[in-house]
């Protein structure tokens, strides 16, 4: 793993800084050295997660919501609720700058 790289987890908030897209905020499905699955229950779904490398994105937080703690313990999580908790997410990170 790159060091200079953070270290993210299932249901960290990350923000993609590359590619189409770039600027959405996505939850992490599942980690890997190299790649991370994400979720946002728009355009990319549980059911259709998408596949991304570490260096393309940079972490936001570690949510503490009850979504983030479905995603930690493998409990079935709705796309409307990911969708919701990010929007959520988004209007906070904006209301601060």
């Amino acid at each position: 793993m790159d060091p200079d790289l953070p270290d993210l987890t299932i249901a960290d908030v990350v923000v993609s800084t590359a590619g189409r897209d770039e600027g959405k905020l996505f939850y992490v499905l599942e980690a890997d050295d190299t790649y991370l699955t994400l979720v946002n229950g728009k355009d990319r779904t549980i059911e259709k997660p998408k596949r991304k490398k570490r260096k393309h994105t940079t972490k936001v937080l570690r949510s503490e919501t009850r979504v983030a703690e479905k995603l930690r313990t493998g409990d079935k999580v709705l796309n409307s609720e990911l969708r919701r908790d990010l929007a959520y997410l988004s209007q906070q990170m904006q209301s601060t700058t």
